[in-house]
């Protein structure tokens, strides 16, 4: 009886054995992803070709497996991914295998990013509760849906985009989001050598988490119709080449009582950096305009100095404040809160006002110092490397 135990246990270990040394890591699939998604789609680890621009109809979902590169072309003409409302877009990216969406050029610009819509609330310009979007699909966002979902983005990197689509009044973002609800998961997430802004909220209630923002042409992150996202953390920009805002925000000229929240953010500019458009002097850190507000705590900002264009030298700011409503509405209201921040390589170190006319004075507790700021916590990895370039630099 022993003898037959040994056996067995000895075969095992051989089938054991040779298991594992036989294994080997899948092949990768490859495809071509085009038109709209009307049914619920995995896809597998793989190279894919984005072809035009691909829409996730209500009430489908679609999956991308950790690995996966998705390629757009902008030969093919316009390209992006849309996630339309009541669409669900699920990337199960990982720290060591990201999924990344790029461009075959690699030239800014050259596609349209990711774009979610969803009916969670905004605030329009003239206290509308819906709008059009401005990216070319012209499609309508807003509405009471507080906790709209619209799936589950981990680990994803969108790479060279800012193009506009059909006949958009604006560039695209890497990722942009209209009306998307809190029941959204944005996490590890990034926005790399855009055209336009890193990211842009339109409204909604979603939060997100662990966002890089590298060498986007416009803002670093944007945001207006009254976006309110409360549970942000973790926001590292690096601006390099071309940049303008860290943060470019706005209400649309609502006076909002609520305002979003963001934790541990750090805003960088590289020596050298240049505004996207000569003669638009945007190099400021925070700057808040038409009722913009937010609450932002552990900051470290750094680099936003001087920048000389033609005969005139123009003095980068850590909090600019646009307009004199904003001033009284959000400033003086105690809406706009800018507290243990650390500044550093930054010509204007006090909030200041965009005209000498305009003066600007926070409410005690409302913006403060502290050496001790640490910004933005992220690991390395995979997941924030495009080639040999560490990005959280």
């Amino acid at each position: 009886m022993k003898k037959l135990v040994f056996s067995l246990a000895l075969i095992a270990s051989i089938f054991t054995g040779c298991s594992s040394d036989d294994e080997s890591a899948p092949e990768p699939v490859v495809g071509e992803i085009t038109g709209t998604i009307t049914a619920n789609t995995v896809y597998a680890y793989g190279n894919y070709t984005l072809k035009g621009i691909v829409k996730i109809n209500p009430g489908v979902t679609v999956t991308f497996d950790a690995g996966s590169t998705i390629t757009a072309n902008k030969t093919t003409g316009d390209n992006a991914l849309v996630v339309l409302n009541g669409g669900k877009l699920i990337i199960n990216g990982t720290a060591s295998q990201p999924v990344v969406f790029t461009e075959a050029s690699q030239v800014p610009g050259s596609w349209g990013g990711i774009i979610m819509y969803g009916d969670a609330p905004i605030k329009a310009v003239g206290g509308a509760v819906t709008a059009t979007s401005e990216d070319g699909n012209n499609q309508t966002y807003g509405g009471t849906n507080t906790t709209h979902n619209g799936g589950s983005l981990n680990y994803v990197r969108v790479e060279y985009a800012g193009a506009k689509l059909a006949d958009g009044t604006k560039e695209n973002n890497a990722f942009t989001f209209y009306s998307v609800g809190s029941g959204t998961q944005l996490d590890h997430l990034v926005a790399y050598k855009g055209a336009d802004d890193g990211y842009e909220f339109f409204g909604g209630t979603v939060s997100a988490t662990n966002l890089v923002s590298y060498g986007n042409f416009d803002d670093a992150f944007d945001w207006q119709d009254g976006w309110q996202g409360q549970n942000n953390s973790n926001w590292y920009a690096y601006q390099t080449v071309k940049g303008n805002f860290g943060m470019e925000i706005e209400a649309s000229n609502n006076n909002n009582t609520f305002f979003p929240k963001v934790t541990n953010v750090t805003l960088k500019r590289a020596t050298g950096t240049t505004p996207e458009v000569a003669g638009t002097i945007e190099i400021d850190a925070f700057q808040f305009k038409k009722q913009g507000n937010g609450d932002f705590s552990n900051v470290v900002i750094e680099g936003y100095g001087e920048y000389t264009e033609g005969a005139n030298t123009y003095h980068g700011a850590a909090v600019k404040i646009q307009d004199a409503q904003t001033n009284t509405d959000q400033v003086l209201a105690s809406r706009i809160k800018v507290t243990n921040a650390k500044i550093s390589g930054t010509t204007q170190t006090t909030p200041v006002g965009a005209t000498v006319d305009l003066i600007v004075a926070f409410p005690t507790g409302t913006f403060t110092t502290s050496n001790t700021a640490t910004g933005a916590s992220l690991t390395t990895g995979n997941w924030a490397t495009v080639g040999t370039t560490n990005l959280l630099q």
